[in-house]
This record gives structure tokens, C-alpha cells and sequence, in this order.
């Protein structure tokens, strides 16, 4: 997957938004319903682009061992991995991950939140 085709399927999220809110910082941010779903250096590292998405703990385990392009972000917490976009990571579980992360975030939000969401 390339940076065209990830930013494409962010944005194919219902009711998803992008900014660029850091001063300073080149870095695309991803949001539904005003929280944070994906965000992405718009420099390469090393030529390669990195997402970082929130997961579920349990899953982030599982991904980090399976894949060598899921890894730890800076955070170094299981809720959030970073994905390499040109690895062995396949371009569908990216896609499926970018759902994921989102439905991460809509769950956390509060019953009227998750409610007016589902109805956009």
C-alpha cells in the first residue's frame, strides 16, 4: 500500500476527517468523531511510509509477532502500533487494521457519541 491508497481508505471512513494540527510537525491525522484513528509522518523513514493506528491489546501481541512491519510506536503501548506500509504486512489487513482502529475508537467514546455516530 502507498501513502495515496492509505490516505484513500482513511478517508472512505464514515464521518472521517484530516489535518495537519501539529506546528512543526509534518504529520496527516485521521479522525472520527473528533478523535484521533490514524496518523502518518508525510516524510518517509528510510523511504518508507509509517501508519500509526490504535488495536487491541490482545491483537497488537498477535500482529507484532506475525508481521515484522507491525511494531511498537514511540508511545510503547499495546494500544497503538505502528504499521510499515511497504513490509510484510498485506495492503487488505491494512485496511481491515484502519476499520479496527476505528471501531477502537468508537467504542471508547460514550453511549449518545457511539449512538450519533452509527447514524451518520
Amino acid at each position: 500500500m502507498n501513502i495515496e491508497e492509505l490516505r484513500e481508505c482513511c478517508l472512505s471512513v464514515k464521518g472521517s476527517s484530516e489535518s495537519l494540527p501539529f506546528l512543526g510537525h509534518n504529520v496527516l491525522v485521521f479522525k472520527v468523531m473528533e478523535k484521533m484513528f490514524a496518523y502518518v509522518a508525510l516524510e518517509p523513514k528510510d523511504g518508507v511510509f509509517r501508519v500509526n493506528l490504535k488495536c487491541d491489546a490482545t491483537r497488537s501481541i498477535e500482529l507484532r509477532e506475525k508481521y515484522n512491519g507491525v511494531v511498537p510506536t514511540d508511545f510503547k503501548t499495546l494500544q497503538w502500533n505502528l504499521v510499515i506500509l511497504d513490509s510484510d504486512v498485506p495492503d487488505e489487513l491494512i485496511r481491515e487494521l484502519i476499520h479496527h482502529s476505528v471501531d477502537e475508537v468508537i467504542k471508547k467514546l460514550p453511549k449518545k457519541k457511539q449512538l450519533e455516530y452509527l447514524s451518520l
